[in-house]
C-alpha cells in the first residue's frame, strides 16, 4: 500500500472499530468463562479473537483493490446470493427453531449474514444509474421486485431479523437516489394498511414476540424470560457496573443468548452505564465516518456502497440495543463487532473495508 493511501485511511474509524473488536473479545470471554472449568472454558473468545485477527489481515489486503471494480460483478453476486440462500433451503442446519446455517468442516456459516453485504454491492450495482429517477411506483416497483426475492428466500428460513435489515438497506440507499418523498409516503401507508395480512403469514413465536414487546409479563417464563432478565442485568449495572466477571445475571446464566443477541445486556450490567455509554459513542463514530465517507465519495457506486453499510449497522445497533432495553422487539439481530458469530463478524469487518477503501479514493462528488 503506498504511502498516500495510507494517509488517507480514516483513523477514527479504524480506531471505533478495533476499540470495539477489543471490548467484544473482552466481554465474551467474561460471559461464557464459566460454561466450562476445564481448558475449554475460553473456547469462544478464542474462536472469535482468531476470525477478528483473519479478517482485519483480509480487510488489509482489500485495501489494495480499487472498491469500484465491484459494480462489475452486480449480477453475478447477485445469483451467487439467490443459490447460497436457496442452498440453506435444501442443505441448512436447524437450531433455535431456524434453518439458517451451512456447515463446512469445522465451521457454520450463516449465508443470511453475507447476503446483507452482497445486496449492498448488487443494489448499489442497480441504483447508481438511477438517482432521481425514482419519481413514481412504477420506476420504483422494479427496484422493489430486485431486492424481494432474497428478502422471501430469508423469511422463509425463517429470519425475520434478517429480512428486516433488508428492509433499512433498500430504503436507505433509494433515499439517497433521490426518490420523491409522495413515493415513500404511499409505501409506508401501504405497509400499514397491510399489516392486518402480514400478521396472519408470521409464525406463533413471532407474534409472541411482539406480544411480549408490548408487555413482557405475558409470558414471563417463555417468550418475555429473554427481554425480563436483559432488562435486570442492565439495570443492576448502574452507573459504573458490577465488574468484569461478576455480572449474577450472565455468570450465573440467568440471561439467555449472553455472547450474542444479547451481550449489551452484560457490558450494562458488567460496566454500567458508563461503559455501555462509552460503547455506543464508538459506533457513533462509525455511523459518523460512514455518513462523511458517503458524502465525499468519489463517485455514485462508492455513495450508495456507503449508505447501505450505514445503513446496515445503524440498523443493527438500533434494533440490537432497543432490544435489550426493552424498547424494541426481540429480533436476533446481533450487535455488529461485538456478538459473537464468525459469519457476522465477517461481514461487518468486510463492510468496513469497503467504507475505508471508499474514504482511500475519495474524491468530493455532487448530485
Amino acid at each position: 500500500m503506498s504511502s498516500r493511501s495510507s494517509r488517507q485511511l480514516d483513523i477514527p474509524l479504524i480506531f471505533a472499530t478495533l476499540a470495539i473488536i477489543v471490548i467484544s473479545l473482552v466481554i465474551i470471554g467474561s460471559a461464557t468463562h464459566v460454561n466450562d472449568a476445564g481448558s475449554e472454558r475460553f473456547y469462544f473468545v478464542q474462536r472469535q479473537g482468531l476470525f477478528a485477527f483473519v479478517n482485519i489481515l483480509f480487510a488489509i489486503f482489500f485495501l489494495n483493490f480499487d472498491y469500484r471494480g465491484l459494480q462489475e460483478y452486480g449480477t453475478k453476486l447477485y445469483i451467487f446470493n439467490l443459490i447460497m440462500l436457496l442452498a440453506v433451503m435444501f442443505m441448512g442446519q436447524s437450531a433455535l427453531g431456524a434453518q439458517r446455517w451451512i456447515q463446512l468442516g469445522p465451521i457454520s456459516i450463516q449465508p443470511s449474514e453475507f447476503s446483507k453485504l452482497i445486496m449492498i454491492i448488487c443494489l448499489a450495482s442497480v441504483l447508481q444509474d438511477r438517482v432521481g429517477r425514482i419519481n413514481s411506483l412504477s420506476e420504483f416497483l422494479p427496484i422493489a421486485g430486485y431486492i424481494l426475492i432474497p428478502f422471501v428466500l430469508v423469511l422463509k428460513q425463517p429470519d425475520l431479523g434478517t429480512s428486516l435489515v433488508f428492509m433499512a438497506i433498500f430504503f436507505g440507499m433509494i433515499f439517497i437516489c433521490g426518490i420523491k418523498i409522495k413515493v415513500l409516503i404511499a409505501i409506508f401507508l401501504a405497509g400499514v394498511a397491510s399489516f392486518p395480512i402480514l400478521w396472519q403469514f408470521l409464525k406463533d413465536y413471532q407474534k409472541m414476540r411482539i406480544m411480549v414487546f408490548l408487555d413482557p409479563n405475558v409470558d414471563p417464563l417463555g417468550s418475555g424470560y429473554h427481554i425480563i432478565q436483559s432488562k435486570i442485568a442492565i439495570g443492576s449495572g448502574l452507573m459504573f457496573g458490577k465488574g468484569l466477571f461478576q455480572g449474577t445475571q450472565s455468570q450465573l446464566n440467568f440471561l439467555p443468548e449472553n455472547h450474542t443477541d444479547f451481550i449489551f445486556s452484560v457490558v450494562g450490567e458488567e460496566l454500567g452505564f458508563i461503559g455501555a455509554a462509552i460503547l455506543l459513542i464508538l459506533y457513533l463514530i462509525i455511523l459518523w465516518r460512514g455518513l462523511h465517507i458517503a458524502r465525499d465519495a468519489g463517485d455514485v457506486f462508492g455513495r450508495l456502497l456507503a449508505i447501505g453499510i450505514t445503513s446496515m449497522l445503524a440498523f443493527h445497533i438500533l434494533v440490537n440495543v432497543g432490544m435489550t432495553t426493552g424498547i424494541m422487539p426481540v429480533t436476533g439481530i446481533p450487535l455488529p463487532l461485538m456478538s459473537y458469530g464468525v459469519s457476522s463478524l465477517t461481514t461487518n469487518i468486510l463492510a468496513i473495508a469497503i467504507l475505508l477503501n471508499i474514504g482511500q479514493r475519495k474524491n468530493k462528488l455532487s448530485f
